[in-house]
């Protein structure tokens, strides 16, 4: 497995995924405007890896759930957990998986029934129908919510 820095220019290599995978991560604890940044973090990241929406053979939806899933992790990190401390982006020839800690060791819950004419409480079920796999995990620091994508969705047909 190879990692990369926290930083959108480094690390890059030119495409696809190297054998064994790649971690990467970047810290948003401070920072100012988390969500934007985690997403173009996750765009430059799926480029790199040949799963963008701009990729031959991609499911552009599937790409396009990424990118939202990542979006709206960080913002529950924002409005529900005391913000982000960082984004990991995990990827392997099976799965990418999604990583959002936080420093509020508070599990979320779906609100349950689920009522789309109210406002809010719509994020978990996004995570849901987005994702093939979620959960949440305490830690020292907190939580770390996190959200698996089976390869198969996005990688582009040999």
């Amino acid at each position: 497995m190879t990692t990369s820095p926290g930083t959108l220019d480094q690390g890059r290599w030119g495409g696809t995924l190297p054998p064994g995978g790649q971690r990467r991560r970047i810290p948003l604890a401070g920072l100012s405007q988390p969500v934007s940044r985690a997403r173009s973090f996750t765009v430059r990241a799926l480029e790199d890896w040949r799963w963008s929406t701009t990729s031959p053979g991609v499911d552009h939806d599937a790409a396009h759930d990424v990118v939202l899933l990542v979006a709206e992790l960080v913002a529950n990190a924002v409005l529900h957990g005391g913000g982000p401390l960082a984004l990991v982006l995990d990827a392997s020839e099976a799965r990418l998986r999604v990583e959002v800690s936080d420093g509020d060791p508070t599990l979320p819950r779906p609100r349950l029934p689920h009522q789309p004419s109210v406002p809010g409480g719509h994020g978990l079920l996004i995570v849901q129908q987005t994702s093939d796999r979620w959960g949440a995990d305490r830690h020292a620091e907190g939580k770390t919510i996190w959200a698996e994508f089976d390869t198969t969705r996005l990688t582009p047909d040999p």
